[in-house]
């Protein structure tokens, strides 16, 4: 008695489309069965009772195998009776599994099991905008947006939302995080500089402590919180206090329609600045020979990376070693 009743627990533990599922097949296999060896005239072998049975149960009914003794239309009619009501309870319980799965898509309750994939933290202007020049940059690179202030996923393709607080392990599992390309955290337009600030740097502490190796870009608001952010791992920072200003500022001093060109300066135009080691033939070279190199390629030399040092525009008898990194902008 005992081993029946965890037959049935166990039995009732299983996903409900799967026992639906396995009642269906039953039907048909056993119904199958039986009118070939009620009618075996009209049903040669065990397949094509099988076959009437699907075909009957699912209403398609193509006539080809019908059953032509009494007996035999008993169990074709005890068969719809009963294998009727569990073929729509199939179709509704797969239909509404499927819409199920939808609605967590939408909440943002799914799992990601991508790999590579960028992953930001944050909805907001500046994240629409980054998804937008991603797409046109790299199309298939996979997308992960994290963010707690969204009721449903934005309606944005090769985007996965995943819904709940940036700084909960539980979120960044949800996101894969241990398989990420890269982090950018954008500050919550929610919050005040200062609290913005102090959130970034809590979801950037919980990245590293989850993927110590995750490359990491962070927005930072005020100047105070630029050294905790290094500090806790940024391998990125992105002063947008300075960068408004500036761009506010060359805009004011310019006064000639500045802004047109910052727009050339996305990512999905074409225009890239890029970070690049020195080619062994440009070592010992001038800033000035190395720029003209460059150019034949395209290529636009604006600075030098010493170490932690960055020169743009240097004097044009610079000279440039090993060690450098040359900031390059290309089209």
């Amino acid at each position: 008695m005992a081993k029946s009743n965890n037959t049935i627990i166990h039995w009732f533990r299983w996903p409900l489309p799967y026992r639906i599922t396995l009642i269906v097949l039953l039907i048909i296999l056993v119904f199958g069965e039986i009118i070939s060896i009620v009618e075996p005239n009209e049903f040669p072998t065990t397949f094509d009772g099988i076959w009437w049975a699907l075909v009957t149960v699912s209403t398609v009914g193509f006539g080809d195998y019908v059953p032509r003794t009494y007996l035999g239309k008993g169990i074709g009619i005890i068969m719809i009776l009963v294998g009727a009501s569990f073929v729509t309870a199939y179709f509704a319980t797969i239909s509404a599994a499927a819409i199920k799965r939808q609605n967590s898509y939408v909440a943002g309750d799914v799992a990601f099991t991508g790999k590579n994939h960028v992953v930001i933290i944050g909805w907001n202007a500046k994240a629409n905008e980054m998804i937008e020049s991603l797409h046109l940059v790299k199309p298939y690179k996979q997308i992960v947006l994290i963010d707690d202030s969204l009721k449903g996923a934005p309606l944005i393709e090769n985007v996965h939302f995943v819904r709940g607080n940036p700084s909960i392990d539980q979120t960044l599992q949800k996101a894969n995080i241990i398989a990420a390309d890269a982090a950018i955290i954008t500050a919550d337009q929610h919050k005040n500089e200062h609290d913005a600030d102090m959130n970034s740097i809590l979801v950037l502490l919980t990245l590293k402590g989850v993927n110590p190796n995750l490359y990491c870009v962070i927005e930072i608001l005020t100047e105070q919180q630029a050294n905790n952010a290094s500090r806790a791992g940024a391998d990125e920072i992105i002063k947008s206090y300075k960068l408004t200003s500036h761009f506010m500022m060359s805009s004011y001093l310019a006064k000639n329609g500045l802004s047109q060109i910052y727009s050339e300066l996305n990512p999905a135009n074409g225009n890239l600045f890029q970070v690049l080691p020195v080619a062994d033939k440009l070592v010992g070279k001038t800033f000035k020979d190395a720029s003209h190199e460059l150019l034949e390629s395209e290529s636009i030399l604006i600075g030098i990376k010493r170490g932690e040092d960055t020169k743009l525009n240097p004097p044009l008898s610079y000279k440039i070693s090993a060690q450098d990194s040359l900031i390059v902008f290309t089209h």
